[in-house]
């Protein structure tokens, strides 16, 4: 039949196609962020703290409009939350927890009165987390409610 000539190639080429991507890009790597906040605020289900990865230290400037690459959160005032295939280095961590339980993380900034934190060794400038292809790292975000979303 003179459509099974075309069949075959046409499926090696969807074939070669699907498995490429896995080829072309390495495994990002992954951090483990530990977060331990300090602050008064009740840690739950209702009242998360938000964790956000971030490609740029512009987060940290004033009026900044970037958008986080991912949230994560925990329900508990010390844990950790696991970001995997990061695929650009440096990368950079906050926190943020809203004691009124309203904000889901996703839409928009923290709203006002919400407690903030980064991984920093020199606040308030953001530490630069390098994450190799493959790797594994850990770092630890400790926060209270000192920084407060204006």
């Amino acid at each position: 039949t003179k459509h099974m000539k075309h069949v075959i190639p046409l499926a090696a080429l969807l074939f070669a196609f699907a498995a490429s991507p896995q080829n072309a890009q390495q495994k990002g790597g992954t951090v483990r962020v530990q977060i331990n906040y300090t602050g008064t605020g009740t840690v739950d289900q209702n009242h998360k703290i938000f964790v956000a990865l971030w490609d740029s230290p512009d987060f940290a400037q004033p009026n900044a409009q970037v958008m986080p690459i991912e949230v994560k959160h925990v329900a508990a005032k010390n844990g950790i939350v696991s970001f995997s295939d990061i695929q650009k280095s440096p990368a950079y961590f906050s926190a943020a927890y809203d004691p009124k339980g309203t904000w889901d993380g996703q839409s928009g900034p923290p709203p006002a009165g919400s407690s903030l934190g980064m991984y920093s060794k020199a606040p308030p400038q953001p530490e630069a987390v390098n994450v190799a292809p493959g790797s594994s790292t850990k770092v630890t975000l400790t926060f209270d409610d000192s920084q407060k979303m204006m």
